[in-house]
This record gives C-alpha cells, sequence and structure tokens, in this order.
C-alpha cells in the first residue's frame, strides 16, 4: 500500500512538473495527462479514494485543455467512482461534470446513465426531493433516446418517492402512464396489475371515495384482467372500508392479503397514513356522537 502511494505521489509530482514546464501547448497537457492517470491508478491500489478522486479531477482538467470532452467526462466519472467511497457531494459534483460534458457533446445516453447516479446517491442520501429531479432528467433523456426499459425504471423511482412525499397526484399519473405502455408489450404485461395497484394507494392516500372508485373503474377498463386479481379486490375491500370508516375491517383486508403476497415496505407506510387517517375519522365520529 505505502509503495503504491509512493508511486502515486512520484507520477503526480512529475505531471505537476510538466503542467509548470516549457513545452509545446498541446504536448505538455497530454503528458501531464499520462502521469495523472498513472498516479490515480497507484493511489486507487493502496485505496487511497480522496487522493484517486482529486487526481482524476486534474486529469479531466488536462483533457479539457486539449479539447477533449468524452475523456474529461470519463476522467469525472473515474473521481465520482472513486469518491463514492469517501463523501456523496464530492461524487455528485463529479457526476454533474461529467453530465454537463456528455451532454455537449450529444451523448445522451451516458448522460442519462449519470443522472440516474446521481439519483441514486441522492436517494442513499434520503434527499428525495433531488433524487426526484434527477431521475427525471434521465427519464426524459432515456425516453429521447428510446431505451425504454431504463426511462420506466427511473419514472418508478420517481413515482415512489412522489408518493413519499405526499405528491400523490404525480405519482398516480406516472404509474398509470406505465400500466398503459407496458399493456401493449408481451414481456411487460405481468407487471401491469403492480402498477395499477400502486396508483390504487396513492389514491387511497387523497382520501376522495369517488376519485378511487372511478379510478378502480377506469383501471379495470384499461385492462379487463384486472377484475379478477387480488391487487383490485384489495383496492375495493380498502375503499369499501373507508366508506364505512371501520378500521378493523381494514386491517384483516390489508392483512389477508399481505398473508399471501407480503406488502413491501413502500405500500406498508402508505398503508398506514390511510388507516392514520382512517383512524381519525373514526374519532372524530365518536367524539360527535
Amino acid at each position: 500500500m505505502g509503495d503504491q502511494l509512493a508511486r502515486g505521489d512520484e507520477y503526480e509530482k512529475k505531471a505537476e512538473k510538466k503542467l509548470n514546464g516549457w513545452g509545446l501547448f498541446g504536448s505538455k497537457y497530454e503528458d501531464a495527462a499520462d502521469l495523472f492517470d498513472k498516479a490515480a491508478n497507484c493511489f486507487k491500489l493502496a485505496k487511497s479514494w480522496d487522493r484517486a478522486g482529486s487526481t482524476y479531477i486534474k486529469l479531466a482538467n488536462c483533457h479539457l485543455k486539449c479539447e477533449s470532452k468524452h475523456e474529461a467526462a470519463s476522467s469525472y466519472v473515474d473521481a465520482a467512482n472513486c469518491y463514492k467511497k469517501t463523501s456523496s457531494k464530492e461524487a455528485i459534483t463529479c457526476l454533474e461534470q461529467a453530465v454537463n460534458l456528455f451532454m455537449d457533446i450529444g451523448r445522451l445516453n451516458m448522460a442519462a446513465r449519470y443522472y440516474k447516479d446521481i439519483g441514486e446517491l441522492y436517494e442513499s442520501d434520503q434527499n428525495l426531493e433531488r433524487a426526484v429531479d434527477n431521475f427525471e432528467r434521465a427519464a426524459e433523456l432515456f425516453e429521447s433516446e428510446e431505451v425504454t426499459t431504463s426511462a420506466n425504471q427511473c419514472k418508478q423511482k420517481v413515482a415512489q418517492f412522489a408518493a413519499q412525499l405526499e405528491q400523490y397526484q404525480k405519482a398516480i399519473e406516472i404509474y398509470e402512464e406505465i400500466a398503459r405502455h407496458s399493456l401493449n408489450n408481451n414481456l411487460l404485461k405481468y407487471g401491469v396489475k403492480g402498477h395499477l395497484l400502486n396508483a390504487g394507494l396513492c389514491q387511497l392516500c387523497k382520501g376522495d371515495i369517488v376519485a378511487i372508485s372511478n379510478a378502480l373503474e377506469r383501471y379495470q377498463e384499461l385492462d379487463p384482467t384486472f377484475s379478477g386479481t387480488r391487487e383490485c379486490r384489495l383496492l375495493k375491500d380498502i375503499a369499501d372500508a373507508i366508506d364505512e370508516e371501520d378500521v378493523v375491517k381494514f386491517t384483516d383486508v390489508v392483512k389477508e392479503f399481505d398473508g399471501m403476497t407480503p406488502l413491501d415496505s413502500w405500500k406498508t407506510t402508505l398503508l398506514l397514513r390511510v388507516k392514520e387517517k382512517l383512524k381519525a375519522k373514526e374519532l372524530e365520529e365518536d367524539d360527535l356522537t
């Protein structure tokens, strides 16, 4: 490890010397870039991630001096991959630089990929608003490049976080759109009932019984097979429990579904919100009597 660090230091010093010395404009940056690349590799082998990250940024700057935007963007990505191990903030800054360069040179697929990476970093930091922004940008770019599967993955992330942030209408529109598009694809058809369930849970969180009933009718028209699914039955039974203001019925319905198809934490969170509203309503009714 120490040996690699020492070698990295040596390459970095030689690179700095190249930059500060005389030489033909282009070639001195190319020579320095070669040395910075070697230094960064040594720091990576030594697991000195911050040193490796900062050296890749120097390498990116050399590529920019040589008008090599693609190489500069790739170096920023290398820097980000090192910083991911120590500082998500630094990693995000580097990925943003990379995305801007990939956009400049028309590499939209690459830009989309790294917007998605930024979204995932914000997700791991629990910064859902910023995660939504970046997953939305990624989805738009993937769509423009007709990479439908990746676009849908990013849209589902947007819907998931929008619902967590109580932006239910936004989440509903995304889930319904994905369900509609999936119906025309034999590989994606099996996922339609899941998307409609997610949209329905967001409808339940909004608490408008009329809107929930209308939505369930629309979903059954959209996909005639939906009415025979356990997902549709769950939504109908919960809607009935809300209409009847029956917390016990709500709990039994959810418990029965969960016994056969375990609910993930996202669905559980939304259902708990619905239950809390229902409990509050029940208490209101008790206070009035």
